[in-house]
């Protein structure tokens, strides 16, 4: 068994990998320190005013369909994604009026990223 630590958006995993099969390495590298636990960003106050509307993947905003001051619903669409060639809605949490949007087309954006708000 190896052990390696894995980072995953700023996350450290620490990992067991089993060799199978192949010859054993000639000399064993030496063991890594533990390094200490990732703590969690501190919490912000949101950038916009209202509630925020948040991708839930990884992608790059193919579209901007929502404009500022836009009156929205609950599941309307206000942000298309593109991420593995699929186009993915990101959608407003509940009915209101966009204050901001914090993306404009061809932006990379990350999971749990704010990209607009609604008031």
């Amino acid at each position: 068994m190896e052990t390696y630590i894995v980072r995953v958006n700023g996350t450290e995993y620490e990992v067991e990998v089993e060799r199978v099969g192949g010859a054993a390495p000639a000399a064993a590298a030496p063991a890594a320190a533990k390094p200490a636990a990732a703590k969690p960003a501190a919490a912000k106050k949101p950038a916009g005013n209202g509630e925020p509307v948040v991708c839930g993947t990884a992608g790059k905003v193919f579209k901007v369909v929502a404009k500022e001051g836009d009156a929205v619903k609950s599941g309307d669409t206000v942000i298309i994604l593109e991420a593995m060639k699929m186009e993915i809605p990101v959608v407003a949490p509940k009915d209101g009026t966009v204050s901001q949007i914090s993306v404009k087309e061809g932006d990379s954006t990350t999971a749990g990223q704010a990209v607009a708000y609604i008031a």
